[in-house]
Parts: structure tokens; C-alpha cells; sequence
């Protein structure tokens, strides 16, 4: 049966509903970034630039480095925004819009995220860089999805949720070894939390104080076969589910901002999300 128009909501223009994109617009690697004038900073080291697109928060361009073909895109701030992009973006290579049918024979794409990221440890500080060795979502949005969780993955999570008192079970994907082998270097491997809110949720107390006492101690110090958390944002565990549910894979950089340890902000946050960047390009 052909997918109703309700649930595959295409625009006048035959895009795709919230990102405002065709099929053929995108390449198959795919930056994502969450903040969207991070875009440009981006796109400005391609050396051709055929497509650039906004529609509300998610702005993207299209290009080449080199004889690569490739897009960057922004997402906004948290996983559910994470979950219209990477269903939309899969669907523009995966479903016929005409016949609003699933294409027989999927297309895998690769993905990089270049996010900002806090710390939770004092070897990995203030404007260092690090990947996503494997990231565990404290948001309940994989409640609504049939992940699929290794033995020791569900543990991960169940050890986290009874640390935290939480209702339900946070959920752990790995990033892609394929993506970590080639495009890891200069980049500090660490195991992320990807918490559903910037303030609370990631142990910040301005006026409202927090629900559980010693939070980042918990979190810091919740240790399960040699895991500890290295870092704390607020998208990669759900592009890591997201990519294993469709089939792509995914690999979440990061610029450290922050150090919850020391207290430190970064005094040149866009130098260092540059070299973020120019580290990034440098492996492709």
C-alpha cells in the first residue's frame, strides 16, 4: 500500500515536509551540526557549493571537496529534532515519492556530526576535541522505537536508570567502527550521555534547584564494565539509534566547551569548533 499522504507529508514543491529538500539534493556523507550558522562555517572550506536551503531551524548546503559530494545540514538542539532529520534525510534516498512506496534496495549513508559537548573529566579539557565511542540517551524517545540492544548495551542502561531513579531504561548505541577507524583522528575517544535538556538534565542549577542530590557525581562516577562517562550534549545517542535503526552509520565529534570538573567555559569557543571543523574535513 502507497504511504498516506499524512504520514509522508511532502510540500507544494514535492520536498520533504520540515526540511524542505528533494531527492537528488543531498549527498550521501552527510554533516550534521546542531547550531544553524554553523552551516557556513562549514560549507565555506567546499570547493563548490550547488544547493544551499532553509526551512525553519534546519539549513542546508550542498557540494564538493575534492571529488566528494557531500551536505551539511542543522538540526536545532535535541533528539527530536534528531528524529526528523534522520528519518526525513533517509527517506529522501529510501522512499519513491511518486509511487510513495519503500525503495526495494536501500542506500547507506554515512554521517558526521560536529557538535559542542561538556566534560566530565579533567583529562579531557576545555577546547580539546573527542568522538562518541558509544553514547547513552537519558531521553525516552527510543521508548516509541524497536531498538535493538546488545546484552551488555541493555545492562548499561539499566545500571544508569536505577543510579537515577528513572521510569524508564536509557538506551546505548556505539558509533560506526568503520567511521572511527577512518575518521577519528585528532579526537579523544569518550563514552557520551546525551541528556533531553541543557540546564537539569545536565546537572545545571540556576534559580531551580535539582531533583537528585549529587547528579554529576552519580552520572561522573556510574561505572559498569570499565564505563565511564566522558562527556555530556544533547543529540548523539539519538543519531547513533537512528542510524542503527535505518541502516547508516554515524560517528559524533565533538568540540569540548566545557569542563564540569574544573568549571571552565572555553574563551575561544569558535577557534575551537574551527579546528573542529578543518580536523574533520582534513580525514575525509
Amino acid at each position: 500500500m502507497p504511504i498516506s499522504e499524512s504520514e509522508l507529508i511532502l510540500n507544494a514543491d514535492g520536498s520533504i515536509y520540515h526540511l524542505g529538500l528533494r531527492p537528488g539534493e543531498v549527498g550521501d556523507f552527510i554533516i550534521t551540526v546542531g547550531d544553524p550558522d554553523r552551516v557556513a562555517m562549514v560549507s565555506a572550506y567546499f570547493d563548490s557549493i550547488e544547493l544551499k536551503r532553509q526551512r525553519r531551524e534546519f539549513v542546508t548546503h550542498t557540494g564538493y571537496l575534492g571529488k566528494q559530494r557531500l551536505s551539511v545540514i542543522s538540526s536545532g538542539i535535541g533528539t527530536d529534532n534528531v528524529e526528523i532529520v534522520m528519518t526525513e534525510l533517509d527517506a529522501l534516498f529510501n522512499i519513491d515519492f511518486n509511487a510513495r512506496s519503500v525503495e526495494p534496495t536501500p542506500t547507506q549513508l554515512r554521517f558526521i556530526r560536529l557538535g559542542t559537548s561538556g566534560s566530565l573529566r579533567e583529562d579531557l579539557p576545555v577546547d580539546s576535541l573527542a568522538y562518541s565511542e558509544t553514547a547513552i540517551g537519558l531521553d525516552s524517545l527510543m521508548v516509541f522505537y524497536p531498538l535493538p540492544q546488545s546484552e551488555k548495551e541493555r545492562q548499561r542502561g539499566q545500571s544508569l536508570q536505577k543510579a537515577l531513579q528513572l521510569p524508564f531504561t536509557p538506551y546505548c548505541v556505539p558509533a560506526s567502527p568503520a567511521l572511527v577507524r577512518r575518521y577519528s583522528a585528532g579526537f579523544t575517544a569518550s563514552h557520551t550521555l546525551t541528556c533531553p535538556g541543557f540546564y537539569a538534565p545536565q546537572g545545571r542549577s540556576l534559580r531551580i534547584p535539582l531533583k537528585t542530590d549529587n547528579y554529576l557525581n552519580i552520572i561522573k562516577n556510574q561505572p559498569l564494565n570499565n564505563y565511564l562517562f566522558g562527556n555530556l550534549e544533547m543529540e548523539t545517542a539519538g543519531y547513533y539509534a537512528f542510524a542503527r535503526l535505518l541502516g547508516h552509520d554515524f560517528l559524533s565529534l565533538q568540540a569540548i566547551m566545557a569542563n564540569r570538573v574544573t568549571g571552565e567555559f572555553s574563551k575561544r569557543p569558535e577557534e575551537t569548533i574551527r579546528t573542529m571543523i578543518e580536523t574533520t574535513l582534513a580525514n575525509l
